[in-house]
Order: structure tokens, then sequence, then C-alpha cells
């Protein structure tokens, strides 16, 4: 992404070219109310990053304006986050406390203007008051108070002589403004709670609207830079600003798109809940989207700040695929670290014909050349595979250890296996084995083929090991909140055991476990007694996959056992640039399908029925590769024409994204072609108008509450109007035409 074009840059050198300012100065203000996470770090890169490409600065200031959610553990978490990342904040952290005298001081001068007020009215009666969108607003009678009573009420509000929710201060605005936020918003209301910093010396706090424009103008920042969620509110922070008639230079508010997760939820009152209740362990769980919870994962600054710049700057909110966060680590890691051998699930190997000890030199990084670094491998006759890595009775395409079939120890022997110990129930307790002494890798003349290698680790060198594997904290795309929890989001491997030159003593060091996935000694839990391991990232994105039983037989498609994100074969490569350059596919796509014959003969086949590539990649990849785990392509009931087809139905709007699953799962058990069951079952998408106005008109009559929230100023309900109007046709409505339809019944 050329940093210089996107529309946040360009509007900062356009200010710059004409002379606005002289410095930009930007700052990242958020609430000490709880640790920052992903989405903050998008911000954190932004305001930061403009400041550093145009030689400007940047503030950090904490909002800290609610006494009863904050603390100094959330100021020193952002603090901590910031730094982390790597940038630096102008001078002393602030804090909008700093200000809490000179915003005061703003307000009297509101009122002695007449542009201020201190209302009585309940909270019901304020919102009664506002009207709707569609209705104007009525003033409080109270609005016509005296400056002087004003004044004396505002300096008694401050003292704490009047209860909660008795007063407040309104700004005096227009009751009848098309934009609800200009309803003579609040400006100030009464909170009796200690404030972490200036104690009980306040009884009142400034709302948002009114402390974060004057703050930004009282730091000298040039460009405010906010979500979408705020763009209602730059109507109010001019008004302040221009009202006041403050001294120019001034700061101006622009806004840019959210990030959006899915499998992740961002708000902090959810993410506060998921640690109150324990569902996670902290704030720093390794499974919390936080930063601290990223990086105690293993996440570096680098990955997260290259997942910011490859979404980019956008000014329409959107929803990113976590997937893209996790290949951004995957390929920050891929050859910076070092890759070592660790065997999850122990199963004893004991190499009969083999006397003596030998250390065996190998490479951190065998697949990268020119980098340097290797280390010694202990080996005996006593050594420990995987217990994946046997199979007395192996399926087809197993390449690994059986009775029958030889296996290289990777950077070692071959082996063969010659007699299975078992105990009373059957259990495989170890394996007897020989070895081929001229198979030594890099030497072997012994002219035996063997089809995969191995890791294993040497049994009196070896250290025991607890391994964590994450997974996604969530199982639903968009989740809501503790309901949505993935129950296997966490699991713990007790007894398994590394190669010795993986125990160091070095801070913050991360390791590639051949064919297993990217670990990081966990920062918190860590010992030398119990060393701990965090799962960072699988090899490559296996959300999706069946977790398999550590004696289970693998997957007869599993071809690539060497754990190694191995080089492309020419025909491969071809493939890949293909896809990328030519169908426009994303490299996690694009890479699925040039690795596996299957997949991109099944691609190509569907691809000549219906030429739509990126939809018809999609489900390959992902519903056609799920089937091709367990079975082959002619056990399959449905053919490349038929995805092709079904693809065509979605493309056409003929069937929902939602719908075309529904009909793929029928497929799956029945073979019949899409067009028939859709046509069967009445699944048409709806996109008449006529036909989902009267549903719309249900859904807004059965939800008075959320629609006078709506019209209070709520826009996010929006979208909680459109899923209930989906829902009601059973995902039959086409999602555009209801969104559409939706936007203009609520005004």
């Amino acid at each position: 992404m050329n940093k210089s074009k996107d529309f946040l840059r360009r509007i900062v050198e356009e200010d710059l070219k004409t002379g606005k300012y002289q410095e930009i100065v930007t700052r990242f203000p958020p609430e000490p109310n709880g640790f920052p996470h992903i989405g903050h770090a998008k911000s954190i890169s932004i305001n930061f990053g403009i400041a550093q490409d145009y030689n400007g600065h940047c503030n950090l200031r904490m909002d800290d304006t609610n006494p009863t959610t904050e603390d100094t553990q959330y100021v020193e978490a952002l603090k901590d986050a910031v730094e982390w990342l790597g940038f630096k904040w102008e001078g002393d952290v602030r804090y909008t406390s700093d200000y809490f005298d000179r915003l005061y001081s703003y307000a009297i001068t509101l009122i002695k203007m007449g542009k201020a007020y201190v209302d009585s009215l309940s909270e019901e009666e304020i919102r009664e008051y506002r009207g709707t969108v569609t209705q104007a607003g009525k003033r409080s009678s109270y609005a016509n108070r005296s400056v002087e009573e004003n004044l004396d009420l505002l300096e008694r509000m401050k003292n704490g002589e009047f209860k909660e929710g008795e007063h407040i201060l309104r700004a005096k605005i227009d009751m009848s403004s098309p934009n609800m936020k200009m309803r003579d918003p609040l400006l100030y209301r009464i909170r009796h709670a200690q404030h972490f910093r200036t104690g009980d010396k306040w009884a009142i706090y400034p709302m948002y609207d009114f402390a974060h424009c004057l703050s930004d103008y009282i730091e000298g920042v040039t460009h405010s830079i906010c979500t979408l969620e705020f763009e209602n509110n730059r109507e109010i922070y001019d008004w302040v600003l221009d009202t006041l008639g403050l001294e120019p230079p001034r700061p101006y508010q622009h806004e840019f798109a959210r990030l959006g997760i899915n499998y992740t939820v961002m708000s902090k009152r959810k993410l506060l809940e998921l640690v109150e209740k324990k569902v996670v362990t902290g704030w720093d769980d390794p499974r919390m989207p936080t930063i601290a919870g990223l990086r105690r994962r293993g996440y570096t600054p680098e990955s997260i700040l290259n997942f910011c710049e490859s979404i980019g700057i956008a000014k329409a909110n959107s929803m990113v695929d976590v997937a893209q966060l996790e290949f951004a680590i995957r390929d920050d890691l891929n050859t910076k670290v070092p890759r070592v051998m660790c065997v999850m699930h122990p199963l004893k190997v004991t190499i009969e014909n083999y006397e003596g000890t030998e250390e065996i030199e190998a490479s951190y990084y065998p697949h990268d050349v020119p980098k340097e670094g290797s280390r010694k491998l202990p080996f005996s006759k006593e050594i420990y595979i995987d217990r994946a890595d046997f199979s007395e009775h192996p399926a087809k395409g197993y390449f690994r250890l059986t009775p029958d079939q030889s296996v290289r120890l990777k950077y070692a022997y071959i082996i063969t296996c010659k007699e299975i110990i078992k105990d009373s129930e059957g259990n495989i307790l170890e394996i007897k084995a020989t070895y081929h002494p001229d198979s030594k890798s890099g030497e072997d003349s012994s002219g035996i083929k063997v089809k995969s290698a191995i890791q294993w680790v040497e049994a009196s060198s070896a250290k025991k090991v607890e391994i964590r594997l994450y997974d996604r904290l969530f199982k639903n795309e968009a989740p809501e909140g503790i309901d949505d929890i993935n129950p296997d989001s966490l699991s713990v491997i007790t007894n398994a055991l590394i190669e010795p030159a993986v125990i160091t003593n070095k801070p913050d060091e991360r390791f590639q476990f051949e064919r297993e996935g990217y670990f990081y000694a966990d920062p918190e839990l860590y010992t030398d007694d119990t060393p701990v391991f965090n799962k960072i990232v699988a090899l490559k994105d296996s959300w999706g996959k069946k977790k398999k039983a550590p004696n289970k037989a693998p997957e007869a498609k599993k071809v690539q056992i060497d754990g190694e994100v191995v080089p492309m074969t020419a025909e491969e490569q071809v493939l890949f640039d293909t896809y990328t350059k030519a169908y426009k596919l994303n490299s996690e796509v694009a890479n699925t399908l040039a690795r596996d014959a299957k997949l991109s003969s099944f691609y190509t086949e569907a691809l000549a029925a219906y030429h739509s590539p990126v939809s018809i990649a999609n489900i390959v990849a992902n519903e056609v590769a799920r089937e091709l785990k367990t079975q082959e392509i002619d056990a399959l009931k449905f053919s490349p024409a038929q995805i092709a087809t079904l693809m065509r139905l979605v493309d056409e709007e003929t069937i929902s994204n939602k719908i075309a699953k529904g009909v793929f799962e029928q497929m799956l058990k029945s073979g019949d072609d899409p067009s028939k069951i859709v046509e069967s079952q009445g699944l048409i998408q709806i996109s008449d108008p006529a036909e989902i106005l009267p549903i719309i008109d249900e859904v807004v009559a059965n939800n008075p509450d959320n629609l006078a929230k709506f019209k209070a100023g709520n826009t996010k309900l929006l979208g909680f109007f459109v899923g209930q109007v989906l829902k009601a046709t059973g995902g039959k409505a086409n999602p555009k035409v209801v969104n559409t339809l939706v936007a203009e019944k609520l005004g």
C-alpha cells in the first residue's frame, strides 16, 4: 500500500500544501476502561504513523472522563501497547483530567453566551423530548433559566450538592435538527465517584462531545482522526469550537472505518464480561484479541502493523477475515524463526541394532540456505516419535512408519519397524525397530526409497514441556458474547517432548515446531522446571479441520508430512501465479489450490462450466476441500459442474450465500442438482420490494424499543433490523435490497 495515497494522508498533504497548518499533530485518545485490542492497534498505527510520515508528533491522551469505569491498570496497558508496537508519544502522557479546570471555564463561557443551560428533566423526559428522526424535539422549560441561575446551579453541581441525575448541563443548539446529536446535547453530568487522578475534587464530569474537541484544541491537534461511529458527532465538535470563537488554528475531525474481524468481539464491555466471568484467565489471555493477549500468545509488533497496513484505511465499515491476521504472523515468522522438533504425543522407539551415541548436525533453517544457524541433535538407540507417525493398519496414502513401510528420521537415519509392543488392552507401548547405517541424511548410499521424514527426539536428552494449543475463542463467525464461546479454544498437552536446543534462557524467542506450527514460550507460565509453550498459529489455516486423537491413523489425503512450508514445484508456482494475477484470488486460497492436485483439478473443471474465479475458488478451497479430507473425488456425490451451477445461482442473486450453504449440505447427501433443490424447496431469493416491505413493517412494529433507540441516534441498530427481516424470511430475502429498504424505512 502506498501510504501517501490513502484518503487521510491526502487530506494531510493538502492541508500542508495550502499552509493550513505548519506542523501536523495527531493524538491517540483512548478511554482507560479496558485493555486495548487489535482495533486500537489500527488506530495507533494510523495516528502515530501519519505523524511520523509528515514529521509531526502524536500525543497519547487518556480520555478519563468517567471515573466509575477507569483504572490505572488500564492506563499502563495502553502505554505498554503503544510502546510495544514501536511508537513514541510526544512529551508526557496526557489526560483529559489535566484540562478539567479549563473545560469548566469554557462551560461557564457558554452559559454566559446563552448557549448552555442547566436542565432538570429526568432521563426518561429527556429521551421523550428529543423527538424522533421524523419529528422535531421539544426544548425543556428549564432552558429559560437566567444566566445567573444556571451559573449558580452549575457551581453547586460541581460542589456535590445534588444527586446523580438531578441536573445536567446542556448546550442550547436546535431541538429540530435532523442530526439527533445536535438536539441540545449533554455537556456535563453529575458523578459522585472517586477519580483515579483528581480524587473527589469534582462531582461533575464532562461528556465526550464537549471534552474531546476542546482537549484537541488545547493540545494543538490538527487532525482529530476518529472511527465512523463518531461521524454524526462531528457537527457538535465543530459547534463547540466555533461557538466559543477560539483563536485559530483549530482541529478538524476526520473519520475512518473501524476494524471488524470475524470470529472476534471488539466491544470492551463484552471483553470485560469474559474476564469478570472467568471465561478467560484475564485481559492477557492468549485467546483474547487484546494487544496484551496477542503479545503473550507470541504475535510480533511487525505482524500486527503489517496486518493493519494490509487492510488499508477505508471510509466504509467492512468485516476482515481473521485468517488475514493469522497470515500476517505466519508471513512474519516464516523466514525469521528457527525450525526445531517437538513430539506432542510420544511413542517410544528402540533401535535394536544401534549402539553408542552421536550428535547429528541439523540446520535451524533447512529451507533458507543463505541463513546460517544449526544445532547438534543427540542420537541414541532410544528415541521418541509422535504417535500419529506410526500406524499398525494404515489407510491408503499414509506415508509414515508402518509394519511394512520404512521412514526417515529427519536429519538422521531410515528405520524399519520390526516389532510392536502392546499392553494387555492392546494399546501400543513401544516400537522395536532397526536402522540402516548407510542411510544417514546427506550421506545416504542405502538405495532405500522412503516417502516421508518424521520428527523425533532422543530419549535421555529430550525435555518434557507443556504445550498450550489455542484455537479461535468463538465458534461463530459473528459472535455476540459468552454463548458463542468455542469450547475447544484451548487444549493442553502436558507430556510433550522437545529437543534440548529449544530450552534456552533467551527472552521473547519463537520457534517453528516442525509440522505443528509456530510456538512461543509463555512469559507468564514458563519456568525452568515446567517450560510452557503457546501455539501462535498453525503452519497454514487449519480452521474447521477435525482434531485427531493421538493414536488415530492420519487421514489419507495428508501427503506433506515434513511440516515445512516447502517451496512450490514449477507446476504449482505457475498455478499460483495464474490464480493470484489472472484470477485475483487471495494468496491463502491460491496457495491451497495450487499445492493440491485434486483441488486444482476440481477447480479447473468447475471454471470450465462457469467462469467465476473468486466465488468458485472460495467454495472449493473450503467446503470441497473439507470433504476431500475424508474421501476421494470419485466418491463425492456432487460434480464440479454442480458447484459451478451453485455459484452461478449466488452470483445472479437467485439465492443468498446463506441459502447456498444449506443447498451445498443437501448436495453432499443427495447429489441433486442445486437448481433442482432450490426450485423444489422454494429457496429462490426474494428481491421484490413489494414482498419485503410488509415484512419490514412488521419487524419495526414488533420492536418499538429498538426503534426508539435508533431514532434517538443509535444507528448501529440498523443491522439489528436488517437481521430480523432476513431471519423472518428464512434467509431468502436479498440482503442488499433489505439493507436499502430498511435504511429508507428508518430514515
